[in-house]
């Protein structure tokens, strides 16, 4: 990972803000020598600040944190639909915006966001229960309720407390690799990686069985990625046709199996790049992938870069 760049994380509390919401990016930047991050956790004012069910929060900073971060988290706080957060919340947000930091919310946070005007014209995302209330309220935001989360650049948003957790996740592959991704979600044990466009729930008239049956099926896919995977043989493992497999996955990933399939092959191509030295010819072919050739079409398609590229950047300086 890149060994130089100390990334400057604000949590900022908002009365009423969710316990988990708050734990979440706090505890996943949280300073500690293997993480190239700094976290403050700060509100309106210094002090304390009445949290929703039942906990208080005591913060070192207030806005000021703003000014300093280089990533403001939101997270989700209580009755977002009724009164939008203190105009002096609201112009520190805009300014941080403004000199380049990225603004992430958690859960009901986008309302936060919403209230800026940021989201504007912008895809969001929001916890399940208050999507509509988002759209009703802040019109010009294109509302997307059945997504994990929404990277939009300089602004994020995600879904339910869970949902904050694989934001957190994008955000480290982005800035310091796959691998070291991985490794901190091995310690939050959580799932290495879901995309942002997984369904945030399984509609009701799906038996519970089934998904559990389609996560079986991909975490048998993703040990033999160097193998031959088609939606037959993913659907023969599922125990079900392929047309339903197709389907059904599809509304559970966001993708359709194969380019699920195709995005695993180049994860696993990431973190080889980035904890071994091995070939682009050798890589392609350990991750199903065939040609160095392939490998970089298939980069370029879905990261907009090359492996080489990618070695470079993500190669850890130690």
């Amino acid at each position: 990972m890149p060994a130089s760049r100390l990334h400057r994380v604000a949590v900022l509390v908002l009365e009423g803000a969710k316990p988990l919401d708050v734990g979440i990016p706090a505890q996943v930047f949280t300073t500690r020598a293997s993480m190239p991050y700094e976290v403050r956790v700060c509100g309106a004012a210094p002090g304390l600040v009445t949290g929703g069910d039942g906990l208080a929060y005591h913060v070192t900073h207030g806005l000021e944190a703003l000014a300093w971060a280089d990533i403001v988290f939101v997270p989700g706080y209580r009755l977002p639909d009724r009164d939008d957060p203190p105009r002096a919340v609201l112009d520190a947000l805009i300014a941080a915006h403004e000199r380049g930091a990225r603004l992430a919310a958690i859960s009901t946070g986008a309302f936060a966001l919403a209230a800026t005007g940021l989201l504007d014209g912008r895809r969001a995302t929001t916890h399940w229960h208050y999507a509509r209330a988002l759209a009703a309220k802040h019109p010009q935001v294109r509302v997307d309720e059945n997504v994990l989360f929404v990277d939009e650049g300089s602004v994020l948003t995600s879904a339910g407390a869970a949902s904050g957790i694989d934001l957190c996740l994008h955000i480290l592959r982005g800035d310091i690799g796959v691998s070291a991704s991985n490794h901190a979600a091995r310690r939050l044990v959580a799932a290495p990686y879901r995309s942002g466009g997984q369904a945030q729930y399984v509609p009701r008239s799906v038996p519970e069985p089934l998904g559990e049956r389609f996560a079986a099926t991909r975490e048998w896919a993703l040990h033999r990625l160097g193998e031959p995977l088609t939606l037959e043989s993913l659907a023969r493992h599922a125990g079900v046709s392929p047309r339903t497999f197709s389907r059904r996955f599809a509304e559970d990933t966001g993708y359709t199996p194969m380019q699920w399939v195709m995005r695993a092959r180049v994860d696993v191509a990431r973190e080889l790049l980035e904890r071994s030295q091995r070939g682009i010819e050798q890589i392609a072919a350990d991750v199903g992938l065939g040609t160095g050739a392939n490998l970089r079409l298939h980069f370029q398609h879905i990261l907009g870069t090359t492996p080489t590229e990618y070695r470079r950047t993500f190669t850890r300086g130690e």
